[in-house]
């Protein structure tokens, strides 16, 4: 039996796991950095199959790291598990999680024989909270040659456009006061807040056509009879790449600036994660992947039809990595829609399991055994 052949196999022996597995995530959504079940689910699927499995790596408590063999070809497959807030699992993370694993098990057993290292890696907070760009710098990634995962979208995308994102956290403080008895001596941080929304809403007319900033507040007041004295909003700036970003974050950080300057509130601007980077799709990965996408009977690719953002850029910055987007039926529903919450346990979303796990793996296959093995050996920084 050829590797392929073998590979299919596992899967097909395993689909209902895998589809069991992404079932459970998607019913139990958790937030960044809380994955505790998810993540326990994830790395348990791997461990009940025999595979080693070192949890809370990173100083993560909900990541871990599933490595076997030692050739000298390393290839990591990246699991996401986190959900969003109300709407759970409407970025399908858990048909991510899902796939990582059926690729992970489906390669195991062939690790010998491919001279491959292969490492199933559980990545925390994708939604918001750099999981991935903490483990870079913690050493996760070490010694990896090539990355790679799938993503759910409504479209087959293998080269979807993935910008360059600045989280940031907006705090205004100006001083409490009775709204009736003595307006005039509060400071009203959620006016602060208002000017700085209205001055946003006027930049975008003179920003440029990749870039974006959107926000939400979190927190506008305690009581509407007291002058607000504390004020809080996230937004997020994204821009084509991470040089660009810097040219578009000091614009929007002079917006909340004239918030602080028209009531007299002092202002703090922070960081709620590190910098998303955008994304460099490998090429040679990419086509090799579109090559086994087709031949499992995947729909044809519409490159750059999805615009995101994901801490998977950071990865790919450092070594060759792909980030296809694999299409779930979702009757026109987008990502971060509640219906697409809905059509991720759906039966296009469980082939979406199987496929993905089996394009992936497939796709190691002919890079380990193929002339791209040695421009990834030679591609390592």
């Amino acid at each position: 039996m050829d590797a392929k052949t073998a590979a299919r196999t596992t899967i097909d022996r395993e689909r209902d796991g895998l589809v069991a597995l992404s079932h459970r995530i998607h019913a139990h959504p958790e937030l960044k950095f809380e994955e505790e079940q998810s993540s326990a689910w994830t790395a348990g699927a791997l461990s009940d199959a025999g595979l080693p499995v070192e949890t809370g790596i990173c100083e993560l408590p909900t990541a871990f790291s599933s490595k076997v063999g030692n050739g000298p070809l390393h290839i990591a497959i990246c699991a996401e598990y986190d959900a969003l807030p109300m709407i759970g699992h409407a970025c399908g993370h858990n048909i991510i999680a899902a796939s990582a694993v059926g690729a992970g098990l489906a390669l195991a057993s062939l690790v010998d024989e491919l001279g491959i290292t292969l490492s199933v890696i559980g990545t925390p907070a994708e939604e918001g909270g750099g999981g991935k760009v903490l483990m870079l710098d913690r050493g996760a990634f070490d010694g990896v040659h090539a990355a790679l995962m799938v993503h759910p979208t409504p479209m087959e995308d293998l080269y979807p456009r993935v910008s360059a994102v600045a989280h940031m956290r907006v705090q205004y403080t100006g001083r409490e006061s009775h709204a009736a008895i003595a307006p005039e001596l509060g400071i009203n941080a959620a006016d602060a807040l208002t000017v700085a929304q209205v001055a946003v809403g006027l930049l975008r007319q003179h920003l440029r056509a990749f870039d974006q900033v959107h926000g939400i507040v979190t927190h506008g007041g305690d009581a509407t009879n007291v002058v607000p004295a504390h004020t809080e909003g996230t937004w997020m700036a994204r821009s084509r790449s991470l040089g660009e970003l810097e040219q578009l974050r000091p614009r929007v950080e002079h917006c909340f600036e004239a918030g602080a300057l028209a009531t007299g509130a002092t202002l703090v601007v922070s960081d709620v994660c590190p910098p998303y980077a955008h994304m460099e799709h490998d090429h040679d990965l990419a086509e090799t992947f579109r090559a086994n996408a087709t031949a499992i009977g995947r729909p044809e690719s519409h490159d750059g039809a999805a615009t995101f953002s994901t801490d998977m850029g950071n990865v790919s910055l450092v070594m060759p990595s792909i980030h296809p987007c694999i299409a779930i039926d979702t009757d026109s529903a987008v990502n971060h829609q509640p219906e697409f919450a809905q059509a991720a346990v759906n039966a296009s979303a469980d082939r979406a399991v199987a496929e993905g796990a089996l394009a992936m793996a497939w796709t190691v296959i002919d890079a380990a055994t193929g002339p791209l093995r040695d421009r990834l050996l030679n591609a390592a920084r």
